[in-house]
């Protein structure tokens, strides 16, 4: 099923159902329906719950046939919560000049799901406002979408805007901190999510990992710095404010990019709606390009 695009109705029946289905469905939108009793016969359940999976997916074909593209080019972006306010902004831009903006949560299956898209050839550029996700491949966080993030859009060839966009915080559970960090600035975001804040040490070497991705690109990239804070809580006043920190991460940066990818630090932070509005402009003029 992982196989087929997305959009081709999939509805799975399983036990397994009411568990982590992530390695089973991957990025894919499997619809995944619990089987309640395990699959061995028909009864008076089973014959209920396979008959809902069948409608199911009748309904989705049915429907289906009245959804209508829109035929709209397609921008990617990426979002966490707190840099929601930024991606709304620059997505109200975008759409005011008939671009179709399609937003991934940035937890780590929304990053696989973008690149996954890019890879088919369905992304016409990217605002990659939200690269957390680095971090979180760095430092064992909840929130990876692995060793290949932030590179299919290069392979590919098309125009990518990156920020550095919640680049100061690691996910973890509550319950699932590694050891060595448990030391370490922590915030609660939610009670299903603890944040640490990222060194300026691993800040650099995310600097370091990043330069290397977007080396690589085939198309052109423009990396913009909001040099006032990466998240709504790497702010003056919030917990997670530290320009030291923030600083060796550009630092590092520059030293490591070759020259013809540009670098723009501005005096902003990154939910400012300036800040959004020029990374969405900047976008717009390396698409007309």
């Amino acid at each position: 099923m992982r196989t087929l695009p997305v959009g081709i109705p999939k509805v799975m029946v399983s036990s397994m159902a009411s568990g982590n289905m992530r390695p089973y469905v991957g990025t894919s939108d499997i619809t995944m329906m619990y089987s309640v009793v395990d699959i061995s016969g028909l009864n008076r359940i089973s014959r209920r719950i396979l008959s809902n999976a069948a409608l199911a997916v009748c309904g989705m074909v049915e429907g289906g046939k009245e959804a209508v593209s829109a035929g709209l080019p397609l921008i990617a972006a990426t979002m966490f919560g707190v840099t929601t306010p930024c991606v709304t902004e620059a997505k109200r831009v975008l759409e005011g000049r008939g671009y179709e903006v399609l937003v991934f949560h940035a937890n780590g299956p929304g990053g696989m799901a973008m690149e996954q898209l890019i890879g088919e050839g369905q992304i016409q550029a990217v605002l990659d406002i939200t690269t957390t996700e680095l971090p979180d491949e760095l430092c064992g966080g909840k929130g990876s979408a692995g060793p290949h993030r932030l590179e299919k859009a290069g392979e590919m060839g098309i125009p990518q805007v990156v920020v550095p966009g919640a680049m100061d915080m690691v996910n973890y559970f509550p319950d699932a901190i590694p050891p060595q960090f448990r030391n370490r600035l922590l915030h609660v975001h939610n009670p299903a999510t603890t944040l640490m804040r990222t060194s300026e040490e691993e800040n650099r070497l995310l600097a370091e990992i990043m330069a290397r991705k977007l080396s690589r690109a085939k198309g052109p990239v423009v990396v913009y710095i909001p040099l006032r804070g990466f998240s709504a809580v790497d702010a003056p006043g919030q917990p997670f404010f530290d320009p030291a920190a923030d600083r060796g991460f550009v630092e590092a940066l520059k030293n490591n990019l070759p020259a013809r990818i540009p670098v723009i630090e501005k005096e902003s932070h990154i939910n400012d709606p300036s800040f959004a509005r020029e990374l969405a402009q900047v976008l717009l003029e390396l698409l007309g390009r």
